[in-house]
């Protein structure tokens, strides 16, 4: 064949581009269906229901807290419950939308690794980097699906209360997902390390909280420049250092806008092409920490 094939340029060339294809084929499908598989067992996990539930309750009873507000006059103080629903879905949101990210990016790797179901994934042919792949977008579906759902029932919530467009609140959701995602990669580096969840649990809530204070840190390194005591100075460097490599996780949050303006105006003084560049940047690099990482750990 390899004869046949040698007086045949043109064929040799397809029979190379199929082998090719055949291959890339096979490294994409590969994590593709780790990241299925991780999707469907992540909707098996009854912390991630028990939250889903939570923040859904929280939103249908904003609902129906506004809806027991009257003025004097017996008609609904319409201004008081629209801004009390927006408030009350968007801290729903961000919480449980966060411990959704942030607990299924910490246990995704440990319980394999503790169940044994990676010697059995990487003892077929699936090489580090797909099956470390597979479960980050898996990790990434759970996510955007949770978001997608609490993104919904808070329209829901606003168009009963005020019939326009939630143009402001399908911004916010997007640039929410970035935030959870920068989260989600570095807890998934300091997972993949891991042979437990609890550490990357922290460590993502060490993450989230120390990223939405970045302005603290910069107002404790200003403090810290004219301090003559060396803990005041220790304190100083700390702060910089943490500002400098942290994200700042307050340039994706648009609560207050969403309060202030009408629910279908767009955002104001918000680069949202750079804002997914910024996230995209961070998240490829957890992501490549936690591939740097597991390449090297002994399994």
């Amino acid at each position: 064949m390899s004869i046949w094939l040698g007086t045949n340029p043109l064929l040799t060339a397809l029979y190379g581009a199929l082998i090719l294809a055949i291959a890339a084929g096979v490294a994409v499908f590969t994590p593709w269906s780790i990241a299925l598989f991780t999707f469907r067992e992540g909707l098996r996990k009854k912390t991630l229901i028990g939250f889903l539930i939570l923040s859904m309750l929280v939103i249908f009873g904003s609902m129906f807290l506004t809806a027991m507000m009257y003025d004097t006059s017996g008609t609904v103080a319409t201004d008081v419950d629209v801004k009390l629903i927006k408030d009350i879905c968007i801290t729903a949101v961000s919480i449980f939308g966060v411990l959704i990210a942030i607990f299924i990016s910490a246990s995704v790797v440990p319980t394999e690794i503790e169940n044994k179901v990676v010697y059995t994934v990487l003892s077929k042919p699936v090489r580090r980097f797909q099956y470390l792949l597979g479960k980050f977008v898996g990790v990434q579906i759970i996510v955007v699906v949770n978001l997608l759902l609490m993104g919904a029932l808070f329209s829901i919530a606003l168009y009963i209360k005020e019939p326009i467009f939630p143009r402001m609140l399908l911004y916010a959701i997007f640039l929410t997902y970035f935030e959870f995602l920068i989260v989600s990669a570095f807890t998934f580096a300091v997972a993949a390390a891991s042979t437990s969840a609890v550490l990357p649990t922290i460590a993502g809530l060490f993450i989230y909280i120390t990223g939405n204070l970045t302005q603290y840190l910069e107002s404790v390194v200003h403090r810290a420049e004219g301090a003559e005591n060396i803990a005041d100075q220790t304190l100083g460097w700390i702060a910089w250092a943490l500002g400098l490599t942290l994200p700042d996780l307050q340039h994706f949050n648009l609560k207050t806008q969403i309060l202030a303006l009408q629910i279908n105006d767009t955002p104001k003084d918000i680069q949202i092409p750079n804002l997914v560049a910024y996230g995209v940047i961070y998240a490829l690099a957890g992501y490549c920490i936690a591939y740097w990482v597991f390449r090297r750990k002994e399994l």
